[in-house]
């Protein structure tokens, strides 16, 4: 399984109904769920970014169509990461040539 940063930014749209943000992080568990990753950690933040979320899924695939999901609902605007752990990294410098 990959691990994913996902950094939200709340919308205009977003702001507006911020007293539902809790609901929308129940929902946005279970979306992630029919996408195929499951949400680890999910913090709420100062600065940049209001949202932080830690995810596992199998694939970059399921963690774009979660992104492209919870977009279209309007609410947040995110940005991905993709996390490697000490192992991964291992396996990654053991390929540069």
């Amino acid at each position: 399984m990959a691990t994913y940063c996902v950094l939200g930014s709340f919308t205009d749209q977003g702001v507006r109904n911020a007293k539902d943000t809790l609901k929308r992080s129940e929902a946005f568990k279970g979306m992630a769920k029919k996408c195929g990753a499951s949400v680890k950690e999910l913090y709420w933040a100062q600065g940049q970014y209001d949202i932080v979320a830690i995810l596992e899924a199998s694939d970059d695939l399921a963690v774009t169509s979660l992104a492209l999901s919870v977009g279209a609902l309007g609410n947040v605007r995110t940005q991905t990461l993709r996390l490697f752990s000490p192992a991964d990294m291992k396996k990654v410098i053991d390929k540069i040539v």
